[in-house]
């Protein structure tokens, strides 16, 4: 640092060599630099007051923007909110095969009350009790006057609702924002799809699981951030589900049913086209569980997969085929149906008590003759059957991907006897699900090979396990167009024209749950393929106590029931399977080709 002297010596030496008072000089030196320090000093006062006012500036202007950020942007209530409490609202669509939509989210409101806030809790109770019917004045005038600081109201409102909430205008009404699941088509597709409710809950969100069904079923693919935008793919087809539903409805309305159910399946692929199982419900209001009584008495139940039966004569062809499979016999080989016929001490009898001779193994499906089939199955033996059936999958529960597939346990006989054996193979004896059935017949009809049930879209066949031959499936596919198309045969009111329907039908009496079986109740079935040159699908359909009264005394088989109702609705979904009507093929009997 230079300092200056407060006496320069270049100004005090020429003025003591002239005389001149050199103090003065001293003094005057002296002023200037007290004049230049205080320049110093204003010039950095005057710096610090700039960047101050700078600052203040900067502040009120922080302030103001966010003053006019809130003046314009839409009032909410604050929410204390955590990261460790978030709650994913989000849930997936899911769409049948064509994309067509089954279920979705709704975004509506929810509300709550906080009543330490309400100006009126007795005209907010008033009025609140006349908007929403369901809730009772008295309850909430206790809720809103009580200790209570927090409480639920309506989980979910309609924006109508929400507008007559928001008229009351008392604060201690609060809306929290909601994604519900909504279901477009109603009841359509219901015990598939299952349902949906609210889990863990908040006020500004709410977490949506599924309840039952697919719903239930896929809950984690559907919340799974990661599948945003990639819906559930079912393998439904929307527009043959809602006409199956409307020929079963009609069917089951004018035959007095008590519930009905049928099943669609492609017997190569095992995609579920359609399944219907009525009475249904609809998702958007699902009823609440049954507590006491007879399950299958509640629209919730699921018929084609909860519903456990004897399923009677549709069990027929598959005895008959293992005896073809083994070489017992062909469709030609002659069988004992006549009576007396004891097993065990047990008389085996026929469908009103008919005696039908001797026929052949073709007969024996047409005729649906118990004692015919007993005999084969005799001879089959007891170790080879269980065998059998179970390849066919009629031992354990359905692997479809509907959570309610888990309850589909068969009931089984205990102990395996001769007489299990031939009662099994005419159905009574072991209890299945319709689906289970169907599977079966989906290996007849796909040339041997069982295919797995799925309710999810295959983007080809997926052939299981081999369990028949081509041949013996091919000769069964035979017998039962025989029982079809023959007048005598049982389903003979089948007949769709251009389509080559076959199938077996099967009255089984219905049990009590005292024990025994009533005489007057049967559940009644029929099983289809078709078209029978060139199988594509199988269809099932089960009824549970029909009863044609058209004539002088009730009817109530399968024949004059469960097949009517399958014939009309292979000629309402047949063209929409995109399957046109055709000749059937035949055999040019007695004409042979010679060459020249």
């Amino acid at each position: 640092m230079i300092r200056t002297p407060l006496r320069p010596l270049a100004r005090i030496l020429p003025a003591r060599d002239k005389g001149e008072n050199t103090t003065a000089i001293e003094r005057e030196n002296l002023r200037l630099r007290h004049e230049e320090m205080q320049d110093q000093s204003r010039q950095r006062a005057e710096s610090r007051l700039l960047v101050l006012g700078l600052c203040f500036v900067m502040a009120y202007g922080v302030v103001a923007a966010r003053m006019g950020l809130m003046a314009v942007s839409e009032p909410h209530e604050p929410v204390a909110a955590a990261s460790s409490s978030v709650i994913a609202a989000q849930r997936a669509d899911i769409v049948d095969r064509n994309g067509n939509l089954l279920a979705t989210n709704f975004e509506t409101h929810s509300l709550y009350a906080q009543p330490p806030h309400m100006i009126d809790p007795i005209r907010a109770a008033r009025e609140l009790a006349d908007i929403f019917p369901d809730l009772e004045y008295d309850k909430l005038l206790r809720d809103f006057t009580g200790k209570r600081k927090f409480l639920w109201i309506k989980r979910t409102l309609s924006p109508e609702q929400k507008q007559a909430v928001f008229d009351i205008g008392d604060p201690g009404l609060l809306f929290g924002p909601r994604e519900m699941r909504l279901y477009p088509n109603g009841r359509l597709a219901a015990h598939v799809l299952g349902g949906a409710s609210f889990g863990q809950e908040g006020v500004s969100a709410a977490e949506v699981i599924g309840v039952a069904g697919v719903e239930r079923q896929f809950n984690g693919y559907l919340t799974d951030p990661d599948n945003a935008g990639r819906p559930l793919t079912l393998s439904l087809d929307l527009t043959i589900q809602a006409a199956s539903e409307e020929v079963l409805a009609g069917g089951m309305r004018l035959l007095n049913a008590k519930g009905a159910t049928s099943i669609l399946m492609d017997a190569h692929t095992g995609e579920v086209i359609s399944v219907v199982s009525l009475p249904d419900f609809d998702p958007n209001d699902r009823p609440r569980d049954l507590v006491e009584g007879d399950a299958s008495d509640s629209p919730l139940f699921n018929r084609a997969l909860q519903g456990v039966y004897e399923l009677g004569s549709t069990f027929k062809i598959f005895a008959s085929a293992q005896a073809l499979e083994l070489g017992l016999v062909h469709p030609d080989t002659i069988v004992d149906a006549n009576g007396p016929m004891r097993v065990g001490g047990h008389l085996i009898g026929e469908f009103r008590n008919k005696n039908y001779g001797e026929l052949s193994v073709s007969d024996v499906i047409v005729r649906s003759s118990n004692r015919g089939t007993g005999r084969l199955a005799l001879e089959i033996g007891v170790t080879r059957q269980k065998a059998f059936l179970e390849a066919l999958g009629f031992f354990d529960p359905l692997p479809l991907e509907v959570a309610e597939a888990r309850m589909s346990h068969p009931l089984l006989p205990k102990r395996w006897t001769d007489l299990s054996t031939v009662t099994i193979s005419y159905g009574h004896g072991i209890s299945t699900t319709p689906m289970h059935l169907a599977a079966g017949y989906a290996a007849i009809a796909n040339g041997g090979h069982y295919v797995s049930p799925t309710i999810l879209k295959q983007d080809g066949p997926q052939y299981g396990p081999r369990v028949m031959s081509e041949r013996t499936a091919a000769q069964s596919r035979a017998m039962l167009r025989r029982v079809v198309s023959d007048p005598k045969g049982t389903a003979s009111f089948g007949e769709v024209e251009g389509y080559a329907v076959a199938g077996k039908t099967g009255s089984a009496d219905k049990p009590k749950r005292t024990g025994g079986y009533y005489e007057d109740k049967v559940i009644a079935t029929f099983a289809t393929l078709f078209p029978v040159h060139d199988p594509k699908y199988v269809l099932v359909v089960t009824m549970d106590e029909p009863s044609d009264n058209s004539g002088e005394k009730p009817r109530r088989t399968a024949g004059w029931t469960a097949v009517p109702v399958a014939a009309e609705m292979i000629r309402r979904i047949a063209p929409l399977l995109g399957l046109r009507p055709q000749v059937e093929p035949a055999e040019l009997a007695g004409i042979s080709l010679i060459a020249n």
